[in-house]
């Protein structure tokens, strides 16, 4: 058993650095159909990199801050990217942000949440977790939508955006509430947030030992490479997606889905690791601590460059997604109450997803 996790050991701290090399040696470059090919392994590498070394952190940190550290790390990735092809100008880029903040907090409540339940469930009959740690989360993320992705829809600005007071006041409040969460979930209500036994009462996490220090920090060093090439190699790879999603018939707002897809794999992975192993308030606090993190964390930070730039943003979502957005509140809601899912509930949020991807494919 010990070779296969030193080989895992091995690619997992190997990658980072790859990942820079190969964005040194293609970066300002046209790259070839194999290069492309090349680039697009490594980024699902990078990837599946940033997961071990982010668990890791988390290991070494605790709970519930190590859900933070992952989370944060995929805002980090999402918000780079949303605003590196912000700023490259093009059709299109004034809706990309509400693109991909929509589709991060779908794939959040209802792909990585219902994945979660449903892991959870399958293997050990009911999903439990606590309903006021989770209901605050659901809460907050629920509020971050309708302040950002709802009322700029009905403000008396032409076109679905707020004016520059607007904005700033949205972004503002965005980060305070975030931060609140933040502190409520690692200092006034912890317990809230730790898994739950059968009888529905928080326990510390069981762990083995926690890594050293300085492989906490090795890890940290190998996280934030990872980070650098996931997001240098995605911008090296957007052309491509550009392309791809033109020849595929796909509306130019699907690549928000793609984006959002890519950066919550390490968060759809670790939720289903740790939905597996039973602990499902760790999977939910990963699912809405993404949601949250998305908003919280990516409004702001576009705030400050559209402000900067003087470019138009368009955050206001549409009718359908409106109603997507609805339907999610209420099921969640509902999912959340009870502090015990099956995979019922499961099922349904995954089937939100899947409409919501169907719809972004075909509006």
């Amino acid at each position: 058993m010990a070779a296969p996790r030193s080989c895992r050991l091995s690619w997992t701290t190997g990658t980072p650095p790859l990942g820079l090399l190969a964005l040194a040696a293609v970066w300002g470059r046209e790259p070839t159909p194999v290069l492309v090919a090349i680039v697009a392994v490594l980024l699902g590498a990078a990837v599946l990199a940033a997961v071990h070394h982010a668990e890791v952190v988390a290991h070494r940190v605790g709970e519930p801050f190590g859900s933070l550290v992952l989370a944060v790390a995929v805002t980090v990735i999402e918000v780079a990217l949303i605003v590196t092809l912000m700023a490259s100008g093009g059709k299109g880029t004034s809706t990309l942000a509400r693109d991909t903040v929509f589709a991060a907090v779908m794939i959040c409540t209802n792909g990585i949440l219902g994945l979660s339940l449903l892991t959870a469930s399958v293997r050990h009959g009911i999903a439990n977790f606590h309903p006021e740690g989770t209901g605050a989360a659901l809460a907050t993320v629920l509020t971050l939508a309708v302040l950002s992705l709802v009322v700029p829809t009905f403000t008396s600005t032409p076109g679905p955006e707020f004016t520059g007071p607007q904005l700033a006041f949205a972004a503002i409040t965005s980060l305070v509430l975030y931060l609140l969460f933040v502190a409520t979930q690692t200092r006034g209500h912890r317990d809230f947030f730790l898994p739950v036994d059968d009888d529905g009462e928080a326990q510390e996490e069981e762990h083995a030992a926690p890594p050293s220090t300085r492989a906490a920090w090795t890890s940290l060093g190998l996280l934030l490479a990872a980070l650098v090439a996931v997001v240098g190699l995605a911008k090296v790879e957007s052309p491509a997606l550009e392309t791809g999603i033109r020849s595929a018939g796909l509306p130019a707002s699907f690549s928000g889905v793609v984006i959002a897809l890519l950066v919550l794999a390490p968060e759809t992975l670790a939720a289903a690791n740790a939905a597996r192993r039973g602990r499902t308030q760790i999977a939910l606090n990963l699912a809405l601590g993404s949601a949250m993190a998305s908003i919280g964390l990516t409004i702001p930070a576009i705030a400050l460059v559209t402000i900067w730039t003087g470019g138009p943003l368009h955050l206001g979502l549409g009718a359908l997604h409106l109603a997507l957005l609805a339907v999610t509140a209420v099921v969640a809601v509902l999912t959340v109450v009870p502090g015990r899912a099956t995979r019922l509930q499961g099922g349904v949020h995954l089937a939100l997803l899947a409409a919501y991807v169907f719809l972004a494919a075909n509006p």
